[in-house]
């Protein structure tokens, strides 16, 4: 092997110098970068040699949103420049009350499976769900190489082994200021703060020009690790020239700045003070290990000991310790076993459940259906997390539980017990400030949360006509003079029940729905094929509908309908299955409504003797 070909099979490990970063291929798979060498490299020389330096037309990006717009969660944009395309995150969502029996939502994976050969990477700014959970579902149909930070990928880690695709996919730590190369395009990380370690924004380098993607971020300037969001890199990007700024807008609504994640550690110690001589239980997002670490510290300082429960927030400790992201002293945190060999003021359990989940072991406990807590009234709770949208009635419950029970419960309204990990309107206002894009596109989140980070870009002195409030699906391509919505692409969100993924749609949900509100009547009959007459039946079960045995009278005027109904047919419409099973359904469904205003399902069963 000559020298030459020993340098074609090192792998890039990405690099910081954008001027370099056009020259080195991407790290990805020999296919790839043979794809690459064919498709993507030629076509951005000869764009460099047609186009003068200081001609204004460049070759277009298109900016293909696929979730994350006028939604909440499910976060996945596609970049895609001549024949190369990269995604930055793919996360899910969780389903909404008209979704019964759905356990998550993720975007629809359509346009990319159709483009599987242009797709050069995936990048990720950071480990929460919202950001990372669709990626197994993802990589089953498109296994391209992944690139992170280093919490990010052992998260993701844990993710494939559940899904059986750990080892089989390409994962690649990628610390902030580094590059990867992704086709004609360069992807920078650059450090942001947000409620979990090692998040990033990203600067994307386009032959259009450099695009701006904050991921979700706040601005800390007392962060728990010290690592303060680099906000000189953004603003030397800005003094380059910034052609488009897509800045999380989650807290859009919101004047003034973010607190630091420090004022919680400030309450928590007032809060230990307080609860001194009880069993103190704090419930949190299992992500969030600068809360756990001031957790900690404080039970260090007050000689309790750490029993932590929950899957994920177990899952979720084991990694941070395992990579440094935790400093915890030895023998500090107990085994659940052994928690009850000592006595309550010397405990600390940390715990999931702050939303009230069903399944989360808080709202377990609150309910009294724990298999190692039970809760007294020597037991002092904090609910240290704010409510999501919608959850509202599910935390209030899970505190009525646990105050029925005896414990003092101490929840965000009462005590800062809870900062956000995105930024509020003067934190956007120094983003946009400092990266003076062109163009200003506003993501994560619902429409009036975009419409609001638009008003706030307009008193930034961006023109109306370069801000652009998109929606999953939107083809947005700039050719770095102007910008719009060129086209659509196939986008949504597909539901996964189990181990079913698409299979539940719009028509199921429908029935679902149906047999919750109204319940289900089954008719059933038996005919014998060969004379075509009714040899039993009609009998009816109902399910959900009304208890049989308090509506006995009931039951019988309906199968007196339905006897009525079959001696009314004739021997065509006994032979016609699908015509006899209509007319049960119609003289049974106007009857029940006629006694009841309720209209549940009706299944008619016809038995062949």
């Amino acid at each position: 092997m000559n020298e030459k070909e020993k340098n074609n099979n090192k792998k890039p490990t990405g690099q910081t110098q954008q001027k370099r970063t056009y020259k080195r291929r991407p790290s990805a798979s020999k296919s790839q970068q043979t794809a690459k060498k064919e498709t993507s490299a030629p076509a951005v020389r000869s764009e460099r040699t047609r186009q003068p330096r200081g001609e204004s037309r460049k070759t277009p990006v298109r900016i293909i949103p696929l979730g994350g717009l006028n939604e909440i969660g499910k976060n996945m944009t596609i970049f895609e420049c001549a024949n190369d395309m990269f995604i930055l995150d793919c996360g899910l969502s969780f389903p909404d009350a008209d979704m019964p029996g759905v356990d998550i939502v993720i975007p629809d994976f359509t346009y990319v499976e159709r483009n599987r050969d242009k797709i050069r990477g995936i990048v990720i700014t950071h480990g929460h769900e919202d950001h990372i959970g669709g990626l197994p579902y993802l990589l089953k149909k498109v296994n391209v190489p992944v690139y992170a930070t280093r919490l990010t990928v052992a998260l993701i880690e844990g993710k494939l082994r559940e899904q059986g695709l750990y080892g089989k996919v390409q994962l690649n730590v990628i610390e902030p200021k580094k590059t990867v190369k992704l086709g004609c395009m360069a992807v920078e990380f650059i450090k942001v703060n947000h409620s979990i370690p090692d998040a990033v924004g990203m600067a994307i380098h386009t032959p259009a020009g450099i695009i701006v993607h904050t991921g979700d971020f706040k601005i800390d300037f007392t962060p728990i690790d010290g690592n303060i969001i680099d906000l000189a890199r953004f603003g030397e990007l800005g003094s380059r020239g910034v052609l488009a700024l897509m800045a999380d807008s989650t807290n859009a609504e919101r004047p003034g700045y973010t607190h630091s994640e420090r004022t919680v550690g400030g309450s928590f110690e007032k809060l230990f003070q307080q609860g001194e001589g009880k069993r103190i239980i704090i419930a949190t997002f299992s992500s969030n290990i600068h809360r756990v670490q001031q957790i900690i510290d404080l039970a260090v300082q007050t000689k309790r000991k750490i029993a932590v429960f929950g899957r994920s927030m177990i899952t979720v400790v084991n990694t941070a310790i395992e990579l440094g992201y935790l400093h915890v002293p030895e023998k500090l945190i107990i085994d659940i076993e052994e928690m009850n060999r000592f006595p309550d003021e010397k405990i600390v359990l940390i715990t999931t459940g702050s939303q009230g989940e069903p399944m989360s072991a808080l709202t377990r406990m609150a309910m009294n259906d724990h298999k190692k807590v039970n809760i007294t009234p020597n037991d002092f709770i904090i609910i240290s997390a704010t409510p999501i949208p919608g959850n509202e009635k599910y935390v209030t419950r899970v505190v009525n539980e646990l105050l029925k029970s005896g414990a003092e419960v101490i929840y965000e309204k009462m005590y800062e017990v809870h900062v956000s990990g995105h930024a509020c309107q003067e934190e956007l206002k120094v983003m946009l400030g400092l990266t003076r894009p062109k163009f200003f596109i506003p993501v994560h989140g619902e429409y009036k949360h975009l419409k609001k980070h638009a008003g706030l870009a307009l008193e930034m002195g961006i023109p109306p006509e370069n801000i652009i409030i998109g929606s999953i699906g939107n083809v947005i391509e700039t050719d770095g003079t102007k910008i719009g919505v060129i086209s659509q692409v196939p986008a949504g969100r597909v539901l996964v029940d189990g181990l079913g993924v698409g299979d539940v749609g719009s028509i199921v949900l429908r029935d679902r729905k149906h047999l919750a509100q109204d319940g289900l009547i089954i008719i059933v009959i038996g005919i014998n094929r060969a004379s075509n007459q009714l040899v039993a039946g009609p009998d009816i079960i109902s399910r959900g509908f009304v208890y049989v045995r308090e509506s006995e009278e009931l039951m019988v005027e309906a199968r007196d309908v339905l006897s009525d109904t079959l001696a009314n047919c004739s021997a065509a419409e006994m032979r016609e299955w699908n015509t006899l099973k209509g007319k049960l359904r119609d003289s049974l469904s106007d009857f029940i409504y006629q006694k009841t205003k309720r209209s549940p399902m009706i299944l008619p069963i016809i038995m062949e003797t």
